[in-house]
């Protein structure tokens, strides 16, 4: 017993000497370990007759106890102390006045280039027009005159919600073309807005997202050309890329929504592997555009022998990625407030209707 109780107050009194959690552990492993002292002990109890193992297996499990019990207490304290040391080593003084360069947000190059768009259209007598981010099938696909076999309608395309009562289910907007068809069931021509809007497609790599953004146009009245159309863009693109000239071509396409239908090319040049518009002998598509269909009018319920008009669409994470030299679509959307800060901008620098 008198080794017992020597045991005891030799540990404790290295538990109490334990100046960190390190010298701590150690103690506990040299008393309570596998190999420990008292563990030691512990392992004896079955050498010894029933009564003295009693006896001594009782006063044991007391010490272990006691043991085990200041070593808690002790760690508690040792943590407590070193939290405190850390808090009082990383103190930080309110009272100081906040870093000039964190206190400066950036407007995101989408939000940017919407706005100069916008800017630029209006100046065209364009009027900004919006609608519901969830349609249904008839203003995002019926209206538009694509069929109901058409590959936009597939499931690998469309973004779908659960079927309701009536069996019908709504979409996601593929593109922002039902705020033209909406535009013209609720308006009487003449119509001329421009539609900027999230729009989401099943689709993910370097150069697509499942949520970008478009920006559409829509013109109609009684006369109405393509020669219009035509007079329109190149003024956009001259002044959204800040060029007193920009080559451009138009390559006949589809679209079930216009017709005839057209791709806008750009001219530019890839020299050097560096992209630069307006100069060169190469071209780059840049949006898709033509005369409104005449189905489209009549699903909107103008007369197509009365009005015809223009509209024309494209990618807004595109144009900003071709005017700020931005090389990969998913980074609009990383949320890296560095990469914000490198291409973000001052947040009073932005487009108006007087500045352009």
């Amino acid at each position: 017993m008198e080794n017992i109780e020597a045991l005891r107050e030799e540990v404790l009194a290295e538990v109490e000497k334990a100046a960190d959690l390190t010298a701590l552990e150690d103690v506990r492993i040299s008393a309570l370990g596998k190999k420990g002292r008292i563990t030691g002990l512990m392992k004896n109890l079955g050498k010894m007759d029933p009564d003295q193992r009693r006896e001594f297996g009782q006063t044991l499990n007391a010490v272990k106890d006691q043991v085990a019990g200041a070593i808690e207490t002790r760690k508690t304290a040792l943590e407590d102390a070193a939290l405190e040391a850390r808090l009082s080593g990383e103190r930080i003084d309110v009272t100081l006045s906040s870093r000039p360069d964190e206190t400066a947000g950036r407007i995101h190059p989408i939000s940017q280039t919407i706005d100069e768009i916008v800017s630029i259209f209006g100046e065209m007598g364009f009027a900004l027009a919006e609608g519901p981010d969830v349609e249904d099938d008839f203003h995002n696909f019926t209206a538009l005159n694509i069929p109901s076999e058409h590959p936009a309608r597939e499931m690998q395309d469309t973004f779908y919600l659960p079927e309701q009562e009536d069996g019908s289910r709504l979409v996601l907007r593929t593109h922002t073309s039902p705020v033209q068809i909406r535009t013209m069931q609720s308006k009487t021509p003449p119509i001329r807005i421009i539609a900027p809007g999230r729009t989401y497609r099943s689709d993910s790599d370097m150069t697509h997202t499942p949520m970008f953004h478009q920006v559409e146009g829509l013109v109609i009245d009684k006369k109405t050309h393509m020669g219009h159309l035509k007079g329109c863009l190149l003024e956009f693109v001259k002044t959204y890329f800040e060029l007193d000239d920009v080559p451009v071509r138009y390559r006949p396409s589809f679209f079930p929504f216009t017709e005839p239908s057209a791709e806008m090319d750009i001219g530019c040049s890839r020299k050097g592997g560096e992209l630069k518009i307006g100069e060169g002998d190469d071209w780059l598509e840049i949006l898709g555009c033509g005369m409104v269909h005449p189905r489209v009018l009549s699903a909107c319920g103008l007369d197509p022998e009365e009005y015809q008009g223009f509209a024309f669409g494209m990618g807004i994470e595109r144009i900003a990625m071709l005017k700020y030299g931005i090389p990969d679509l998913r980074t609009f959307f990383d949320t890296d407030l560095r990469w914000l800060k490198h291409y973000g901008f001052v947040p009073l620098d932005v487009p108006n209707m007087v500045r352009g």
